[in-house]
């Protein structure tokens, strides 16, 4: 009867899962934001589980709250390697990945999708992260250069002061050119944010637009602050904000706020990617008002990850080693409109930047 058993047992389909780890503030300010990408790249894998997953196998994305607390997200990320992940996958905030870039060289492990912008994780090129989305400093030289063409020229800049905040500020002084600056350039503290002063000086400065360069609710405090104050400037910010949680806090201030954005718009159903990303989620009773600028970052960075995996599979190492090798061949992929290559010299993955404005339905426009 063992026998038996043993020979049912030798037929049946391998059921081991690919193991994908997360650290992401699933709490505190960036909590809408991370919540909405994760739906997205849940959707993506789900889809994949549902015929079969990747060579047999099934993935299973294990998620850690780190609370967009950089040491927690270090801290988390090492507790995810060590219980085998293949891969990390749509890590949050820019010090956060810093804080996990060198274990992913100790540990040689890939991070596909860091859900940030920063210069940092693409120049030098880090041999096992592999970013998806455009980078924050491109997003705000473009969203300065608009301004300016539309012959708005007091500008003013209020960024977060850490390693985010001081590279994408970094963009936006390039914008500005030569022979113009900000009317202010102000920081706030990314823990304790305070806006009274600041916008004081805003409104001293009789500022036309602000950027702000943050995240989620201390964006949200800083508008809501200089509305109060009485300041109808432009407000603009970063596409890590670009989710419905975002517009829901802003409230009544929502409206008119221009959000920068890394992919075609989420009702662009002549993006392939976007149509496709639809048709899935009315496949899995999925509303498709969820389907939102943040949860698109997460289906497009699971897309990359996803063939990196079927790649490495169908090499027969589907393992850590194997994956990077499967992403660094990725040449001239096709993610549904939008060309992505990788390369052992360029892990930039996609290039794209564009504008967006909330409207009065509360929802993005392009």
């Amino acid at each position: 009867m063992l026998l038996v058993l043993l020979a049912v047992a030798a037929a049946l389909p391998a059921r081991a899962q690919i193991l994908i780890g997360q650290t992401a503030g699933h709490t505190g300010a960036v909590a809408a934001t991370v919540k909405e990408a994760t739906a997205g790249a849940k959707l993506l894998f789900d889809s994949l589980n549902a015929r079969n997953g990747i060579g047999g196998q099934k993935l299973e994305l294990v998620v850690l709250d780190d609370g967009f607390d950089p040491q927690r997200a270090a801290d988390n990320a090492k507790a995810l390697i060590e219980r085998g992940v293949v891969a990390l996958f749509l890590t949050r905030g820019t010090p956060h990945n810093q804080k996990i870039m060198p274990l992913l060289t100790e540990y040689k492990v890939p991070l596909v999708g860091p859900s940030t912008g920063a210069m940092v994780l693409h120049e030098p090129v880090h041999p096992w992260l592999f970013n998806v989305r455009a980078t924050y400093q491109r997003e705000a030289e473009r969203s300065i250069k608009h301004l300016l063409a539309t012959g708005v020229t007091r500008i003013a800049l209020v960024q977060v002061d850490d390693s985010f905040g001081q590279d994408a500020a970094t963009g936006a002084l390039r914008g500005f050119g030569t022979g113009l600056k900000p009317v202010v350039h102000d920081t706030y503290d990314r823990a304790k944010p305070s806006f009274g002063a600041i916008v004081q000086r805003l409104v001293a400065a009789d500022a036309q637009a602000v950027l702000f360069i943050g995240s989620g609710t201390a964006v949200v405090e800083g508008i809501q602050a200089l509305r109060n104050a009485g300041s109808r400037a432009q407000a603009l910010t970063l596409s890590n904000n670009a989710s419905a949680g975002f517009i829901k806090a802003l409230g009544e201030q929502a409206r008119g706020v221009v959000v920068s954005q890394v992919l075609p718009g989420e009702r662009s159903m002549g993006v392939p990617m976007v149509k496709e990303a639809h048709d899935l989620a009315k496949a899995r009773g999925v509303d498709p008002q969820a389907i939102t600028p943040a949860f698109l970052e997460g289906y497009a960075a699971a897309k990359v990850l996803a063939e990196g995996l079927r790649r490495a599979a169908a090499s027969g190492a589907l393992n850590r080693a194997g994956l990077q090798r499967a992403l660094e061949g990725l040449k001239n992929y096709d993610l549904g409109g939008l060309e992505l290559s990788f390369s052992a010299t360029d892990h930039t993955g996609l290039d794209y930047a564009d504008l967006s404005i909330i409207g009065a339905d509360g929802r993005f426009r392009r």
